[in-house]
């Protein structure tokens, strides 16, 4: 850090603006340092590091001569919470002897560190490299002009030709270079991304044939297969997909899409919804279903409306608390709270997490299951910073006496 100096944040007259970075703190060598959230400016000459909107008012900021830096590299940080990022690694020259006052007389490190909140952009790794390369602070003499010649003064025309041809070395032309590659290397990867998109759309259309076979197989089922062989290709059918899924297109008006999507949803959750004990959360719908249709995905909004179109074996149910559930017309809500009821006194009293362990089911459904025996005075609650617990309610229902 003794190799910046306090300067204002002016450009000199040979002097053009490169990048700039944000939220960028300083490090002296590996040890933090006070200089944190601030702004890094790179030009030609120098590169400015200064609170946000210092640089901007042409303020006192702290300023770095390039003619330090010796090279530049890069570690990666392994602590960051979004993943690794980018640190830059700038190993400077010895300080000069005329070098103006700045933030350290003397520093035993022979290198300060640049590092941000996410990181130092490539963008900016490259200007650098190349405003380093181009070392423009050293062009002090005109090409055609000798040692121990005087300088010979530039006509207008001269001065605004070297002055553009220095810009295009670093500065808006080492920008678009990088912006060059960088779109290069976009174009590459989107490329590669749709090939592997056409390999999967194929496989999905394969495996959709192997689905209507199977199903043309179980609905004929002349004897070729047994009842277990079924039972076994509804789950391959059900990992595939669904062969013929129900589409917008094929329907004239929305109406008559959310019938047919109802119907086909019933008849695919009717077995699910009995092995789960006749109740499942719509996020597990939603899952299952999408699942089972491939690529043809549904939406939540499709799939709520196609839900409250169900007139079939199962019904929309939408709980106090907010959460909605499909529900077979066969669940007697009174017999699901007396089996809460038993499991809750065989265990003196249970959690939300307790009771969907032991039915298998999410811990929706277990805590609406608590809370509906709750509202029919079968059990109560009581809330502690051990959490959640339902007992059995001996005031409305004593215990039986021996």
């Amino acid at each position: 850090m003794n190799r910046f100096e306090y300067a204002e944040a002016r450009l000199h007259e040979s002097e053009s603006f490169v990048n700039k970075e944000t939220q960028i703190k300083l490090y002296d060598g590996d040890q933090k340092t006070q200089f944190e959230e601030g702004e890094l400016v790179l030009t030609t000459h120098r590169m400015f590091w200064g609170r946000p909107g210092e640089i901007a008012r042409a303020a006192m900021c702290l300023c770095l001569n390039l003619k330090y830096i010796v090279s530049v590299s890069e570690e990666q940080a392994s602590n960051f919470v979004f993943g690794r990022k980018t640190r830059l690694v700038l190993h400077l020259r010895p300080p000069a002897s005329d070098k103006q006052p700045g933030p350290l007389d003397y520093s035993s490190n022979s290198f300060i560190k640049l590092s941000g909140k996410h990181g130092v952009l490539p963008e900016f790794a490259n200007s650098l490299r190349e405003t380093l390369q181009a070392k423009i602070w050293e062009v002090q003499l005109s090409s055609s002009q000798l040692p121990g010649e005087e300088r010979r003064p530039e006509n207008h025309q001269e001065k605004a030709a070297r002055e553009a041809k220095l810009r295009m070395r670093t500065g808006i032309g080492g920008i678009e270079r990088a912006i060059e590659q960088k779109t290069k290397e976009t174009d590459e990867n989107i490329a590669l991304a749709f090939q592997d998109l056409r390999v999967l759309m194929a496989m999905a259309q394969d495996m959709v044939s192997v689905s209507r076979v199977i199903s043309d197989k179980i609905r004929s089922q002349k004897g070729e297969i047994s009842d277990d062989e079924t039972v076994r290709f509804k789950s391959y059918l059900l990992s595939l997909g669904i062969d013929d899924p129900v589409t917008r297109e094929a329907y004239s008006s929305d109406s008559a899409y959310y019938k047919g999507l109802a119907e086909q949803i019933c008849v695919m959750l009717l077995d699910p919804l009995e092995e789960a004990g006749g109740m499942m959360s719509l996020a597990d719908v939603y899952c299952r279903v999408n699942r089972a249709r491939g690529l043809e995905l549904l939406s939540p909004e499709d799939l709520l409306q196609a839900c409250h179109s169900m007139q079939g074996p199962i019904k929309l149910r939408k709980f106090p608390s907010g959460a909605m559930v499909l529900q077979l017309d066969s669940q007697n809500d009174e017999l699901t709270a007396e089996d809460t009821v038993n499991l809750v006194n065989e265990s003196t009293s249970l959690a939300v997490e307790e009771l969907a362990k032991v039915r298998s089911i999410s811990l929706i459904l277990a805590k609406e299951r608590l809370l509906a025996a709750e509202r029919m005075g079968k059990l109560c609650r009581d809330e502690s910073l051990e959490g959640l617990r339902f007992y059995p309610n001996f005031i409305l229902q004593p215990p039986a006496m021996d």
